[in-house]
């Protein structure tokens, strides 16, 4: 395993950079082509979310791989390589394990223990899948990392210490009031018919807003969120949608207003919000959760207006307090990663030992097939019990070293083992190969659409 991560977060770069840094989904798949196209990287996987952009890739070469991530990084964010490179971090094999497994269980959010993380996860392992970059090593390790926040989630009490961004966002702008009575008979607009975009919809509809409307460039989005809303038995909340075009008009009758689309520029300018404010009594409340930006920042400027944007949330969450809990996390954490590279290096031997034992039986067949001209006189059922106990004895000599080496190869330091092992009984590297071949395409195969 020579698993490699380049990235920048929240935690490693300023609001700024990550803003200026932000992957469309276009240019994220472009990253992913030109990732396997790269000399030291088979694999390649991108995670980015609104406070993080991470390649993931399985390279042969360690600084050759850094210096290839992070070029190409820099070539697809529009950052210069030399303006970036002092935001990036670089884990490389059991600490990026750790990496990924601590980001899954929410330990290196924005808002520590939020679960939104998940579905990103699950969607970048999703995207890796459907374009073939996601082979073996990203597949288990991303559906690994799942499984351990999703632990972590069940076994532990994080989602005390955490809460969705949009939820924190709304707490922001609530500013010390409850959020349910800050709710309570408010107009929303909500821009955006995406994930984020369709959990502030809902949060807010739980809040009590009155009244909620939906704006999206593809109106059937759209309106598929608005009849989520509106279900029967639901929250009873009144929505509707509306076209793009009909977001300066809405904007006027909203009192609080959600964005977050992929937008590569601004959603709601100064102007616009300026306009909105004209003859306005009453404050009008923005929360920006696209990156980059949807909400002109000069907002934060105007008298009547107040504005949590991921830079204003990254502020206020450095200061939220941690739960207990953190640390049950975190020891689910590091036994998940060394369980990972114990599998990780015990599968990497088993190549090698279905070589040794293919040799073997290939030995039993020469002989066996060398005491028949021997023994032309041999019936069937006597031919049948010599061959059986041939390979019973070799089986034998085989089974104690087979499983001790399997052990041994799955503790750290163990990767020496297999070399070993081809070594003692000359073992042909091509072999070795083609069976590590066949294994990891029918991995792929296996994994491929699974999440």
């Amino acid at each position: 395993m020579s698993l490699l991560v380049v990235g920048l977060s929240h935690r490693s770069a300023p609001v700024s950079v990550l803003e200026r840094a932000a992957l469309s989904a276009d240019a994220r798949t472009k990253l992913l082509h030109d990732t396997l196209a790269a000399e030291p990287a088979a694999e390649g996987a991108v995670l980015a979310t609104c406070n993080r952009i991470e390649l993931y890739a399985d390279v042969d070469k360690f600084h050759a791989g850094v210096a290839e991530l992070s070029t190409l990084l820099a070539q697809h964010s529009g950052v210069g390589l030399e303006e970036l490179t002092p935001y990036l971090y670089v884990h490389y094999e059991d600490r990026a394990v750790h990496h990924l497994f601590s980001v899954a269980c929410g330990l290196d959010s924005m808002v520590v223990g939020e679960g939104q993380i998940l579905g990103q996860i699950k969607d970048a392992l999703a995207v890796g899948q459907e374009l073939h970059t996601a082979g073996r090593l990203l597949n288990d390790l991303f559906q690994q990392a799942l499984r351990v926040g999703k632990r972590a989630h069940s076994e532990t009490g994080i989602d005390r210490a955490g809460q969705s961004l949009v939820t924190f966002g709304l707490e922001q702008l609530a500013d010390g009031t409850d959020v349910a009575d800050w709710a309570k008979a408010k107009r929303a607009l909500v821009i955006g018919a995406g994930s984020m975009s369709s959990l502030a919809a809902a949060t807010l509809a739980r809040a009590g807003v009155d009244e909620i409307v939906v704006a999206n460039r593809t109106a059937a989005r759209a309106d598929r969120l608005v009849e989520i809303l509106t279900e029967p038995g639901g929250t009873g909340v009144a929505a509707r949608a509306v076209e793009m075009v009909a977001v300066g008009d809405e904007l006027t009758r909203a009192d609080v207003v959600v964005s977050c689309t992929g937008a590569t520029g601004l959603v709601l300018t100064g102007e616009a919000v300026e306009t909105a404010l004209q003859g306005r009594d009453r404050p009008l409340y923005l929360l920006d959760l696209a990156m980059p930006r949807d909400i002109d920042a000069a907002a934060h400027r105007m008298p009547g207006v107040r504005l949590v944007d991921i830079e204003s949330l990254a502020e206020a969450s450095a200061d939220a307090p941690m739960a207990a809990d953190v640390d049950q996390v975190r020891t689910i954490v590091s036994d998940e990663v060394a369980a990972f590279g114990a599998a990780q290096r015990a599968a990497h031997i088993t190549p090698t030992v279905v070589a040794l034992r293919a040799m073997a039986a290939d030995v039993v067949a020469g002989e066996v097939a060398r005491l028949e001209g021997r023994l032309p006189g041999l019936d069937d059922k006597q031919r049948a019990e010599i061959t059986q106990t041939v390979r019973r004895v070799v089986d034998k000599l085989l089974h104690a070293p087979t499983v001790r080496v399997k052990q041994l190869a799955s503790e750290p330091g163990g990767a020496g083992y297999a070399d070993a092992l081809r070594t003692l009984f000359d073992l042909d590297p091509e072999t070795v190969a083609s069976v590590s071949r066949a294994d990891r395409n029918d991995g792929d195969v296996k994994n491929r659409g699974r999440v």
